[in-house]
């Protein structure tokens, strides 16, 4: 079935004229980035050219996804926006917070069992406003997007990095925070600086061991973790159009991996059979109508160094399988070159664990390949060495694979089917009773990430990316430098015996199959519905709207000065803290915990001008708070960056903060406290961030007259009297202005939806 089919065609109808008035406007051919970007305009008809990496645009992106973790803190926003309904399409899927320990059945018993208070709160908040909900066990976020929301010439955002993956079916797909996906769904646009745009042109064909995870892998290598940062990767050319659907999605998905904005494919054949082939022929027909308008220009393709800012070029036909890591995902390895490379850097050869499955490979075609090699394990008289997991994409998939017998190969071999969710490739991995304490080891998998501590919370487990079958290839052989393509095995009968190339099918042959898909379609009128939180809940609490922070700072304390990096991850930690992402007073008490004092050098212990005592972050801010007194947090260069989560900037404005004086800002950090309500303040001069003392209180003298382009004076009352005057810099639109005086960009949504 082809969910908002009706948008869907609204789009098609747009299409042709928005990109042809951008291609008159820009003077020029257009990428099938750009074609999408114009597309999506938030005034319409687009009327000017963007310059890359400078503009920033507001676009109307079609529609929205969430997972459970972001999804609390997300609609617990919007319940204060005064809307009935969600103004574009959004979905909610509950895949993070079912940890793999047994197996599928009774790992997801477990999770509802314990948190069945969140999953039951986001059904309600989903079922009130529209939104479709996808139940615990129906699949990971980007695999059921994939197969049931995706499609080629949309823009839709997620709160969660991966939601790039949708590229695969040729969409711009982004990873925001939840406050911007909170601002579309409230019928706001969304900001975003015009991207830069770095082609990547496939030659050749896959064959043999090479799958399109080793395309990823190999582009990781080059860029670098961080090389794609503000840039659309594009795929083009012969190799592109080879590829299969899901192939796509899998290169696409682990473009988070290189910090790119999103990475998309031109529509082609392989995007059509997949959309038949999950019920969405209508889809398929509508594309075709304007498909020349769904790929990038011919002209582009046939020259990309004119029309591309950076452009690759990779030979599948020479690509060899890859394994990435450990503990970064760009540190690329070619298959048949790591023993002396892990020997080196004192890597362990033995592979304890083969991981098959989240969102980045875990479709039908993944399974089946990686299968292929299960069953010549069998047949051939092999045991895996390394135990051996399997986390199917989706409810559709996993009931498919079933039917078809590709689960019975991998049960056969004693492996793990874990439940449809992400499980280990975010951490919910039940691994060890201590993991901080756990021996040094090597895994290999097909996620995306293999950071320290992610999959298994063990700092001594080395994580290696690789493509599903070579993931199965090495649990069979035990050994991180197995080459299936040259090395042979010994089998239970002390035969040498090697594993052929590995088999699949791009789709089912006998098409996909469900019996409960697990969605829930939302009542038309949401009006009666009651959406209730328990006030003793650890879990979850009711947001109360922030009282704006006026024009009267003065007396404010000094709580933090924080000094060098100070991320997402500094200001709000992850890992346990994980379960109070929809309690906002719970998860506070992390506020700045991993920040480092400018003045001690130690983490969450800060000085107290209350009574001169030195106490962790969060409770001394409270103390503060308790006492009527504003503070600031004062900060060094980049603060904020990481993670868009918009915890980061709730956190302390819910306990009180002020205002955040900084060398500098992450952008979406920057934004997000804006939205909250804050000031969000940069030096003129960063050498005054030396001037900052422990016991300083800070007047702001001209804040009456917060305007657009005007600095803000700051007076800075040392603790012998002395004072030092600061010029703060802003980016406050009066738009921007606006969120502050209402105390958050929420507050004046309500304000204009109640006029």
């Amino acid at each position: 079935m082809a969910f908002d089919i009706d948008m869907i065609k609204k789009v098609y109808e747009t299409i042709v004229e928005r990109v042809d008035k951008a291609r008159e406007i820009t003077g020029k051919p257009l990428t099938l980035s750009e074609k999408i970007l114009y597309a999506h305009l938030w005034d319409g008809m687009p009327n000017k050219a963007f310059v890359r990496g400078k503009d920033y645009v507001d676009f109307a992106p079609d529609r929205i996804a969430c997972q459970d973790a972001t999804a609390q803190m997300a609609l617990l926003q919007f319940m204060q926006a005064g809307k009935n309904k969600v103004a574009v399409p959004t979905t909610v899927h509950c895949d993070h917070l079912i940890q793999a320990k047994v197996g599928a059945s009774a790992d997801l018993q477990s999770a509802m069992n314990n948190s069945s208070e969140v999953f039951n709160f986001l059904e309600s908040v989903s079922n009130k406003y529209g939104i479709g909900f996808w139940k615990p066990g129906a699949g990971i976020i980007h695999q059921v997007v994939l197969e049931n929301y995706a499609f080629p010439g949309g823009m839709m955002i997620g709160t969660d990095s991966h939601t790039v993956n949708a590229g695969g079916l040729g969409m711009v797909a982004v990873g925001v925070g939840g406050a911007d996906a909170v601002d579309v769904m409230a019928g706001m646009p969304w900001e975003l600086k015009f991207p830069k745009l770095i082609g990547v042109k496939l030659t050749g064909k896959l064959s043999g061991w090479t799958a399109p995870k080793d395309v990823i892998l190999k582009v990781a290598g080059i860029v670098s973790a961080k090389g794609g940062t503000g840039a659309i990767v594009e795929y083009f050319g012969p190799g592109a159009v080879s590829m299969s659907c899901t192939g796509k999605g899998t290169i696409c998905n682990m473009g988070a991996e290189i910090g790119a904005t999103t990475s998309t494919f031109g529509y082609d054949a392989s995007m059509e059979r997949y959309l038949r082939a999950t019920d969405r022929a209508e889809v398929a027909d509508a594309a075709n109508e304007v498909k020349d308008y769904l790929t990038g220009d011919t002209e582009v393709y046939a020259n990309p160094e004119q029309y591309f800012d950076q452009v690759i070029e990779i030979n599948l036909s020479e690509l060899l399988p890859h394994l990435n890591g450990p503990f970064t995902p760009d540190l690329a390895t070619p298959v048949g070159t790591m023993t002396d490379k892990a020997i080196k850097n004192d890597w362990p050869l033995q592979v304890e664990w083969g991981l098959i499955g989240s969102c980045t490979n875990s479709s039908y075609e993944d399974l089946s390949r990686a299968a292929s090699i299960a069953q010549q394990a069998l047949d051939k008289g092999l045991k895996t060495k390394a135990e051996f997991g399997i986390n199917p994409g989706s409810e559709q998939v996993r009931y498919t694979a079933e039917r078809d017998g590709i689960l019975d190969v991998f049960e056969k071999l004693d492996a793990k089917i874990f439940t449809n969710a992400c499980g280990p490739c975010i951490g919910q991995w039940a691994r060890y009773s201590d993991p901080k304490n756990a021996p040094k080891n090597s895994i290999v998998h097909s996620f995306n990430r293999n950071f320290a501590k992610r999959a298994d919370g063990n700092p001594n487990t080395h994580a290696f990316v690789a493509s599903p079958e070579i993931t199965a290839a090495i649990a069979i052989a035990g050994r991180l430098d197995f080459n299936p393509i040259t090395d042979k095995l010994i089998n239970e009968n002390g035969e040498e015996v090697m594993l052929d190339e590995p088999t699949g099918w791009e789709l089912p042959p006998k098409g996909f199959d469900v019996e409960d898909n697990g969605y829930l379609a939302p009542v038309e009128d949401g009006s009666n519905v009651v959406v209730s939180v328990a006030d003793d809940s650890e879990r979850l609490q009711l947001l109360t709207p922030f009282e704006p922070i006026g024009n009267d700072i003065t007396g404010a304390k000094l709580l933090i000065k924080a000094f060098g990096k100070c991320t997402t991850d500094h200001i709000s930690m992850a890992g346990p803290w994980l379960r109070f992402r929809g309690h906002l007073d719970n998860i506070a008490n992390n506020t700045l915990i991993g920040a480092v004092n400018a003045f001690n050098k130690k983490t969450n212990f800060v000085k107290s001008q209350l009574d001169g005592e030195y106490g962790g972050v969060p409770d001394v801010q409270r103390a503060y708070k308790a006492a009527g007194i504003k503070t600031i947090v004062v900060g060094d260069h980049n603060y904020g960056e990481g993670s868009s989560r918009e915890h980061a900037a709730m956190q302390p404005r819910h306990l009180g903060v002020a205002a955040v004086l900084v060398k500098s800002f992450a952008r979406i950090h920057e934004t997000n406290l804006k939205k909250q309500g804050m000031l969000a303040l940069t030096f003129v001069n960063e050498n005054d961030y030396n001037l900052i003392q422990e016991d300083d209180t800070f007047n702001f003298l001209d804040l009456n007259k917060f305007a657009p382009d005007t600095p803000l004076t700051i007076e800075v009352v040392h603790a012998d009297g002395s004072k030092d005057m600061i010029k703060a810099n802003h980016t406050y639109n009066q738009s921007q202005i606006d969120w502050y005086k209402a105390g958050s960009a929420l507050n004046l949504i309500k304000e204009q939806n109640a006029s």
